[in-house]
């Protein structure tokens, strides 16, 4: 169709195209072979469509719609995107409605509950910690020599259980017990400070014996105890706000003389860490004991609500008795 072209000129394409006249099979050829990819200039400049201004603002519009929906979801639904978010507008957590319809006895068994559960979270995580010592006595029961079973493996034993009371007593120190929303990160992150301490002290001990048996004098190093001090400040400046509503007050004379006594029958490198451990026993259960006392200072207030509403019940008027024969008590003790 040259001979058409060349009458009435050639087309827009073609002159944009030099390479459109050509046969197709012999364009696809060059467009193989050639060293350089030719693109017609057609394709490199594509015009953009021309959008109208106000098919640009219903766009912009329902661009901010999406966006509003998607923040309001909340993490329980499935589409994130935003779909039947008029359905979660009404939406309340199982745990909020679980948390309004608690009994007093089923709130004070919770906070007795979570208190037992850090207890035993200390355990495990000292036992994870350890797993290579405990991994090594039991390697020793299985297949030790015959000196290692005649002794039943007290060199293991001794490391084992070395290692499990100084990792409970450094998750202890470094605030494990806290029960003041802390995450399982921030549980994982202080487990594996504690062993990094651990391990710590055992190479500050090690370099301490090999010096005292070349004969020169013991290197001095800052204690593992004092890192544990300044994480667990850190720590406590995260919860410090719920900490001191709970009006910790210091430990009695008593306490710490029963401290003291035991402390002594600890060889001299335990005791502080074993000071440390008790201190922060006595923190978890001075907090545990104010949580307590703040749902019983709770229920009492609304007892007097229901009281002033005239809606008090039975169990109501029960404790109110109780409450004032234990003040009638405490008045005739004084006077004796």
């Amino acid at each position: 169709m040259g001979w058409f072209d060349g009458w009435f000129g050639p087309s827009s394409n073609d002159a944009s195209d030099p390479l459109a006249h050509l046969d197709p099979k012999l364009r696809e050829f060059l467009q193989k072979e050639a060293p350089v990819k030719y693109t017609p200039s057609s394709e490199q400049n594509p015009q953009a469509p021309i959008i109208p201004p106000h098919r640009q603002l219903d766009a912009q519009s329902q661009k901010e719609q999406e966006n509003a929906s998607q923040s309001s979801v909340p993490p329980e639904s499935l589409f994130p995107d935003g779909r039947y978010a008029h359905l979660w507008k009404t939406y309340t957590p199982q745990s909020t409605i679980e948390a309004a319809t608690k009994t007093d006895h089923e709130k004070l068994m919770d906070v007795l509950d979570s208190y037992k559960d850090r207890k035993a979270a200390i355990g495990r995580a000292a036992l994870e910690n350890c797993a290579d010592e405990q991994f090594t006595w039991a390697t020793c029961m299985k297949s030790g020599g015959v000196k290692a079973r005649l002794t039943m493996c007290s060199d293991d034993v001794k490391k084992f259980e070395r290692c499990y009371n100084n990792q409970s007593r450094l998750l202890k120190a470094l605030g494990y017990l806290n029960t003041y929303g802390r995450s399982a990160e921030d549980d994982e992150r202080i487990q594996m400070r504690a062993d990094e301490l651990y391990h710590q002290m055992l190479r500050q001990e090690e370099e301490i014996k090999k010096a005292k048996e070349e004969g020169r004098q013991a290197p001095e190093f800052r204690s593992v105890l004092e890192e544990a001090a300044k994480v667990r400040a850190k720590q406590q400046g995260n919860v410090a706000a719920a900490a001191a509503a709970q009006n910790i007050p210091p430990p009695p004379p008593e306490l710490i003389a029963s401290w003291k006594e035991k402390l002594e029958k600890l060889p001299e490198q335990d005791r502080a860490a074993e000071e440390a451990a008790l201190r922060a026993d006595y923190r978890a259960n001075a907090e545990m004991a104010a949580s307590i006392q703040g749902l019983w200072q709770e229920q009492a207030k609304q007892r007097e609500e229901r009281r002033k509403k005239g809606e008090e019940t039975f169990m109501d008027r029960f404790r109110g008795m109780v409450a004032v024969g234990k003040v009638t008590e405490k008045k005739e003790d004084n006077n004796k």
